[in-house]
């Protein structure tokens, strides 16, 4: 299902709510979303949790407000204040555009102190609340888009195409270091993640039955193949079966009546090969 995250709700707090409102356990989610931020969230349940990763996968786009002028120790709006700036002179929209055009593509990013990095078995953000915030080191992160929509000094408003990995509070940081200017987050909201849409969310205390999609549809951006009864068989017991596209994968393998049976990578043959399978055979 879709939902519209509130803000100041952490992603956990939707899946407790979406359990208590449906009267399950397995409930997960696909892509953390700050406390702060609102948008997009994709809650799966039953066996459909196992589809996370397909779904953290693909691109996700955010509105993000970058404000120049003060930074915070989480590099967001709910931090302490740990720099600022008096600013004579604000800089121009050029300069802002070539600083985000800077930033598009794959570089290495560092992080947030307070993330969901694991750090020696626990998580950098208990931690840094403990104290004891550590530097972590920079990961390769996609930039597929940054495109100003306002520059109001102090606030710039920016639209964000990211891949998985990706903090927007990094890149509002980031950017205002490109720009010789403490910065840091001060407003997000996910409008999309692959093809889902926030317009598509619901609140999450309005959740019930009919507000969970079919587990194919949380795949549909994933090549397709139909499999008959047999191949549907083939894959209940997790072994290949013969691939009609040339998709790389990972692919969601369908029953003939568009049921989703599997999600399969290629085998070393070129066979798709299940990795989650969502049908066990009897």
């Amino acid at each position: 299902m879709l939902i519209d995250k509130p803000v100041g709700w952490t992603s956990h707090d939707v899946v407790a709510v979406v359990r208590r409102q449906l009267g399950l356990r397995a409930v997960g989610h696909a892509g953390t979303l700050d406390p702060f931020a609102t948008g997009l969230l994709v809650v799966l349940v039953g066996r459909a949790t196992r589809l996370a990763r397909f779904i953290e996968s693909a691109a996700k786009h955010y509105d993000a407000v970058v404000r120049f002028g003060t930074a915070t120790d989480t590099d967001d709006a709910t931090g302490a204040t740990v720099a600022s700036a008096e600013v004579a002179e604000w800089p121009s929209g050029d300069a802002v555009d070539a600083a985000l055009a800077a930033m598009i593509g794959r570089h290495e990013q560092r992080p947030p102190a307070y993330s969901a990095k694991h750090v020696g078995g626990a998580r950098s953000y208990a931690l840094a609340r403990a104290g004891r915030p550590v530097v972590l080191e920079p990961v390769p992160v996609d930039v597929h888009r940054l495109t100003r929509r306002d520059w109001t000094p102090p606030d710039l408003t920016i639209e964000a195409v990211v891949g998985p990995g990706t903090y927007l509070r990094a890149i509002a940081r980031d950017l205002g270091t490109r720009l010789d200017l403490p910065a840091h987050c001060a407003a997000l909201r996910r409008t999309a993640i692959g093809p889902f849409r926030v317009e598509e969310g619901i609140d999450p205390r309005l959740v019930g039955p009919e507000s969970v999609r079919p587990a194919a549809a949380m795949v549909s951006h994933l090549p397709q193949q139909r499999l008959d009864a047999d191949g549907c068989r083939e894959v209940g017991f997790g072994r290949t079966v013969s691939a009609d596209t040339d998709a790389e994968g990972p692919a969601a393998l369908l029953a003939d009546d568009g049921r989703l049976v599997a999600v399969a990578t290629r085998a070393v043959d070129g066979r798709w090969q299940p990795v989650v399978v969502l049908e066990p055979a009897a």
